[in-house]
């Protein structure tokens, strides 16, 4: 069993839903045309086609483009050791797509994780709330308009009551220094 030859029995099943498989490193990536048939897909290649383990689920940001969002799902076969991609795009419009939880249980958390970073909703998920930020917050941080130095917040003793200053933090560095550790920031600032 090759990924291809999954990405063929998606394909076979679901048309046009699905896109023609992109081959890029040695992996193979589907896109589901459509993020509400999500549930489905993922759970065809579950029972139908062996993919039994959901690796990881993850969100790219698109800033400034139409749909905004692209949720990537990991899945692996254990029987057959094959690696495959399916991803769908998600539009700022309605940031909100089905849960795969019923699929995999262990997307519960991995979901959350986008919805307290992207502020991505997932219909159906038993515990959407935040997992990383605490209740309230009002951002996103993951998302590619949030400032790298953070937001101010009136919330004192939570958080910091000012943006952490950028000089020495840790996503500042100096291209074309020789090596990393003088490209990290705190070199350039020894005392701070």
């Amino acid at each position: 069993m090759t990924p291809r030859d999954l990405a063929s029995q998606l394909r076979a099943r679901f048309g046009d839903l699905l896109s023609d498989p992109v081959d890029f490193r040695g992996e193979t990536t589907l896109t589901v045309r459509n993020a509400e048939a999500i549930e489905t897909v993922c759970q065809y290649a579950r029972t139908a086609l062996g993919c039994d383990f959901l690796v990881d689920i993850s969100s790219v940001d698109h800033h400034g483009q139409d749909p905004r969002w692209m949720i990537v799902y990991e899945l692996f076969g254990l029987a057959h050791r094959t690696h495959l991609r399916l991803e769908t795009p998600v539009s700022e419009e309605r940031a909100e797509l089905p849960t795969v939880t019923p699929v995999w249980p262990a997307a519960e958390w991995h979901e959350r994780e986008i919805y307290d970073m992207m502020g991505i909703r997932f219909r159906g998920h038993p515990d959407l709330r935040r997992i990383l930020m605490w209740e309230g917050y009002p951002y996103h941080p993951l998302r590619k308009d949030f400032p790298l130095s953070g937001k101010a917040t009136r919330i004192p003793g939570v958080a910091f009551t000012e943006p952490a200053p950028l000089d020495g933090g840790p996503f500042v560095t100096t291209p074309g220094a020789p090596d990393a550790p003088s490209r990290e920031p705190r070199a350039r600032n020894p005392e701070g």
